[in-house]
């Protein structure tokens, strides 16, 4: 179902009428010490006209880059809106960036000035930020780097007058630049206009798909980076088309509590938070008992309510899943509970905005249906999945030949491999960049591989490698079960994995051994990307010249 786009409206048109007609409501709320402090539609207005003035008086050049280095808070948002109704381009960074990637993107993305917020490692990433940017520092957040010798956020909007006139973009003017994660080399800036997300939303509210502006109340939880796409869209541009409140997370530690405390209407999680809380649940009660549990007449509707409201998701009309592939066996796990995840699939050079899981038509091992006014093709040749939508990019910054290879007649060639199915589902079936070649010259597809083998609940993670060696092998890292598991129970288990999954494939596919790896796999040690995909390239690098030790031992379950 397409959609009529004329009718779009930009994030700030949605602002303006929320700042006047909910001007006494809450809109943000900030955790700090466990209390929460509120800042009402009227309240964030004020601060962010003053900070757009105080943008203004620096006499900036016009559409000038911002950047943006904080963890998820109130004032990023703010920041954002600033940046926005100055007539700016924010370019947004992820808040755990190493000094050396920080330089990188902030030379790439020619910023001239940076808000720092809510950072843990400040005094490491100073380092990355030239003596030319101005920086803008956050007010202090317990917990995080004390930030010293800016300009405060509080000392500008103290000198400055809120500014009385409204700007207003147009829906082909550029809205921001936003860094991919960089799976793989360098980072590419994605350059959105302002009519992206708002004919994005406008498609929502025309074809109702996502359900996204039913009802009277919308809260929504941030603890994603809000830098990323999915994020920006689910909890940023969502609350300011909707009007409803977003309450941030504090810490990790206390992530459940804040959850709890906001008790969100709409909840989105990449699949390993979605595992993280699916394995802590059964750290307290084991499968075996929660089955048992489930069978029972009545009480099994008050194991569910008890459940998801332990989780803090008791209230939560819509929740998504994204970034990467959903395991089945963990969406049916959910489904048992009570806990409709929905599938979105996108990226950022097409906003997020591709396909979504139908509610009503949950069809687990696709990733839904393409939404309105977006169309969908498959490579012949490569089995690639092409796209093409009025929310597209309009190219990555200062990079002409990358945005060629990736854009072509309005069609962003996403990367992914997938095929189409006969009642109009996209199934997944890996990356094209992925796929290698073993020694007897079969080409691996590793993720349908990793998806049969992310089932047991000692894995917390796991990459399938083989590149050089006959048969792929699996590395492995433990889930805080498997960690806590007796040693020799362990291998028993993915020998017995090994038995019964191999026989299911194809015999160049089958897994030759299985690699448990005594590190583990972060952001921190650059395994992960910030929205926690594995990149498989680094852990190739890291490991290629011990593929061949570990393919000639003779246990089929190895502890590194």
């Amino acid at each position: 179902m397409s959609a009529n786009l004329d009718t779009a409206k930009t994030l700030l048109d949605y602002f303006y009428e929320f700042e006047k007609s909910k001007a006494n409501e809450v809109y943000l709320r900030q955790p700090i010490n466990g209390n929460w402090k509120t800042y009402t539609w009227a309240e964030v207005g004020n601060q962010v006209r003053r900070m757009a003035t105080a943008l203004k008086a620096m006499d900036l050049p016009p559409k000038t880059h911002i950047g943006i280095l904080s963890k998820n808070c109130a004032h990023w948002i703010m920041a954002d809106l600033a940046i926005m109704m100055s007539g700016n381009v924010s370019v947004p960074f992820y808040a755990t960036l190493t000094a050396e990637n920080l330089k990188e993107v902030s030379e790439l993305s020619h910023i001239k000035v940076m808000f720092v917020g809510k950072l843990e490692t400040w005094e490491q990433q100073q380092t990355g930020v030239s003596s030319e940017v101005k920086c803008i520092s956050f007010p202090h957040l317990p917990g995080n780097s004390k930030i010293t010798g800016y300009p405060t956020w509080d000392e500008l909007i103290a000198q400055h007058e809120p500014m009385t006139t409204e700007y207003y973009p147009a829906l082909d003017e550029l809205f921001t630049i936003k860094y991919t994660s960089g799976t793989t080399g360098t980072p590419k800036g994605v350059m959105l206009t302002y009519g992206s997300i708002a004919q994005l939303l406008e498609t929502e509210r025309q074809t109702n798909m996502l359900k996204l502006f039913e009802g009277d109340e919308h809260r929504y939880f941030s603890y994603l980076p809000l830098n990323h796409i999915a994020e920006r869209n689910i909890v940023e541009a969502a609350s300011l088309a909707t009007g409803g409140s977003i309450s941030f997370v504090e810490s990790q530690e206390t992530f459940i509590q804040n959850l709890q405390e906001t008790r969100p209407n709409i909840f989105l999680a990449v699949p390993r938070i979605w595992t993280k809380l699916h394995l802590g649940l059964l750290t307290k009660m084991p499968q075996s008992r929660l089955n048992l549990l489930l069978k029972i007449p009545i009480i099994n509707n008050v194991i569910r309510k008890k459940i998801k409201t332990g989780l803090g998701l008791d209230q939560a009309k819509i929740l998504l899943t994204g970034a990467a592939p959903m395991p089945i066996h963990l969406l049916n796990w959910y489904k048992k509970l009570d806990i409709t995840i929905q599938e979105v699939y996108g990226m950022t050079e097409n906003c997020a905005g591709c396909t979504l899981m139908p509610a009503d038509g949950i069809k687990p091992g696709t990733v839904g249906k393409p939404l309105g006014n977006v169309q969908i093709r498959i490579d012949e040749e490569t089995g690639e999945v092409q796209m093409k939508a009025p929310w597209n990019m309009i190219g990555y910054y200062d990079a002409e030949e990358k945005t060629k290879e990736v854009l072509r007649d309005g069609w962003v060639h996403t990367g992914d491999q997938g095929e189409i199915t006969k009642d109009g589902y996209l199934k997944l079936t890996g990356r094209v960049k992925d796929t290698f070649k073993t020694t007897k010259g079969e080409y691996i597809v590793p993720a349908p591989i990793e998806w049969k083998f992310a089932k047991n609940e000692y894995i917390e993670q796991i990459c399938i490698v083989g590149l050089g060696i006959p048969q792929p092998i699996a590395l492995v890292n433990l889930s805080e079960i498997g960690q806590a598991a007796d040693k020799a129970e362990v291998t028993a288990s993915f020998n017995e994995m090994l038995e019964t999954i191999n026989p299911t494939m194809e015999s160049y596919n089958r897994v030759k051994k299985i690699i448990i790896m005594s590190e583990l796999w972060s952001v921190e040690n650059d395994i992960l990307t910030p929205t926690l995909k594995i990149k498989r390239n680094v852990l190739d690098k890291l490991y290629r010249d011990q593929f061949h030790d570990w393919f000639a031992e003779a246990d089929a379950v190895l502890w590194k």
